[in-house]
């Protein structure tokens, strides 16, 4: 998976699944223009770590929630490097609370964060792409609660499951120009924002519990998202590529299945 040569565009890159993807891009030779929002205090030691591996990297702080921030991060990335090759998209945002007492606000805001700022980046970057001839990828990161209804979480889930269509659709129109649009779809994944929702002994033996004995990393992502970047996905585009452990089907092994009665004649 070589990627020297082509530069990407990492947003949410401070730490958590941004910076692995942003780790992995760099250790398959791409250049780096990484976003965290303003004031991130993880964003420069990001840049630290991707010129040790001795790739350029720059930081473009910008609040990507908003379709100015948005424009303002291109305009920059463009600037410095005078290309994107590869957008990985990568914002969120989300707030457990039971649906019942799920302030409107907070709704509104997480639709905001995990879907609409998807659109603005990606259309954005879409459009260099296209203008300077066509060819290029566009990696989002979703979530298997895209598929996975799962409580507390009713505006995150929905707005994955928003994000993978959009996926899909965005991937149709921009075939012709031969734009790969696929999304990665983390299952549990040990970021620092798990560790402030779980204790660290929850952590360690919920991931037990799981099929594959263990919570996904940042680098199981980035490794996804490296694949999906370079040419050995070029027949790629439309999926949703999950990378979950199993995580989906965790109630399906056989110690979850209550057998039948024996039957007697």
């Amino acid at each position: 998976m070589n990627l020297s040569g082509k530069v990407a565009l990492v947003t949410g890159a401070g730490r958590g699944i941004g910076k692995g993807c942003a780790l992995q891009l760099a250790r398959h030779g791409a250049d780096l223009i990484i976003n965290d929002r303003p004031g991130s205090p993880d964003l420069a030691a990001t840049v630290a770590e991707i010129e040790s591996l001795g790739r350029t990297c720059r930081a473009v702080p910008s609040d990507v929630f908003a379709r100015s921030g948005c424009e303002a991060l291109v305009n920059s990335a463009l600037e410095r490097a005078g290309r994107i090759d590869i957008l990985v998209s990568n914002p969120a945002y989300s707030r457990r609370e039971a649906f019942l007492n799920y302030d409107p606000d907070e709704f509104e805001r997480t639709i905001r964060g995990t879907l609409v700022s998807g659109f603005h980046i990606s259309q954005l970057v879409a459009r260099h792409m296209v203008a300077r001839g066509g060819r290029g990828k566009i990696v989002f990161i979703s979530s298997v609660q895209g598929e996975m209804p799962i409580s507390l979480c009713a505006p995150y889930g929905a707005a994955k499951a928003g994000l993978n269509h959009l996926t899909k659709t965005i991937a149709v129109e921009l075939a012709p120009y031969r734009i790969n649009v696929n999304a990665v779809a983390p299952g549990w994944i040990d970021t620092p924002g798990e560790h402030v929702a779980f204790s660290d002994e929850t952590i360690v033996s919920a991931g037990q519990t799981l099929p594959w004995g263990r919570l996904g990393s940042p680098e199981d992502i980035g490794n996804a998202v490296a694949f999906l970047a370079s040419d050995n996905a070029d027949y790629i585009t439309g999926t949703v590529l999950q990378v979950d452990g199993c995580f989906r089907f965790k109630d399906c092994g056989p110690e979850q299945i209550i057998s039948p009665p024996d039957l007697k004649p």
